[in-house]
């Protein structure tokens, strides 16, 4: 569906995007840099209210560089040989590092066929059945499309071995989070949520329904970094770094 919404931020997004261009084309200096595809930017371009939200090379969200500049710095680790579930794996920068660090690489998603990469399998989280498989699940704004996150948190943390991590990353706000369901038009979902197919909108109070579900959490903001580090690489968001430290059966 497209609204006035969407085609306003697509209009905003191309104009900055075309802007960085000239001044690339016009040898401006590149004082930044995405660590998702490793280059050298001249700056990043505009998304709805975040004037530097995506890489001009790669397309790389402010979170998508986030997990990039963790995975490359040891904030977030994935064990030698370890099993990684990609869910929704739509950041290709995010796919080469899993494929390369990764034992066994799972690509998934409900549509499979909207997706080039290969391999990919299709999977419905809220009818997700897998004991103790992986060793990191990786959702980044996929909790916000389904119908029962209690339910896929559960399912999540059942397919996780001891010690596995869940790393959870949605679209934030400052007030309590505010559930929809699928009734709602797509009008409705995008005024009340910001976009057209969320089901929800999530508060901070996400991190009590991770911990509900079992799970130890640490939250990882792009805030706690160096300033220096923020500036250069324009990170933003905060993971949900959720741990599975208790044996199924003995929560």
């Amino acid at each position: 569906m497209i609204t006035f919404q969407r085609a306003s931020k697509a209009a905003i997004k191309w104009a900055s995007l075309s802007m960085l261009k000239l001044r690339k084309a016009a040898r401006a200096k590149s004082g930044y840099g995405c660590p998702a595809c490793k280059k050298p930017v001249v700056g990043f371009f505009r998304y709805g209210a975040n004037p530097r939200w995506g890489c001009p090379s790669c397309g790389a969200s402010p979170r998508q560089r986030l997990v990039a500049h963790l995975l490359d710095s040891g904030g977030l680790t994935i064990p030698p040989g370890g099993s990684v579930l990609h869910i929704a794996p739509n950041e290709a920068g995010l796919v080469r590092r899993f494929q390369a660090q990764a034992g066994d690489y799972v690509p998934a998603d409900l549509h499979p066929e909207v997706y080039a990469l290969e391999g990919i399998i299709p999977l419905d989280l809220m009818r997700f059945e897998a004991s103790q498989r992986y060793d990191v699940i990786y959702a980044s704004h996929v909790m916000e499309h389904v119908e029962d996150d209690a339910l896929v948190l559960s399912n999540i943390y059942a397919a996780l071995k001891f010690g596995g991590e869940a790393w959870l990353i949605v679209p934030l706000c400052d007030k309590p989070t505010i559930d929809g369901h699928r009734g709602m038009s797509q009008r409705e979902r995008e005024k009340r949520f910001g976009q057209w197919d969320h089901i929800r909108q999530y508060g901070p109070d996400f991190a009590d329904r991770i911990r509900t579900a079992g799970f130890s959490l640490e939250m990882i903001a792009a805030r706690d970094l160096s300033q220096v580090v923020q500036d250069r690489y324009a990170l933003d968001d905060v993971i949900f770094r959720a741990r599975k430290l208790q044996v199924d059966g003995l929560r």
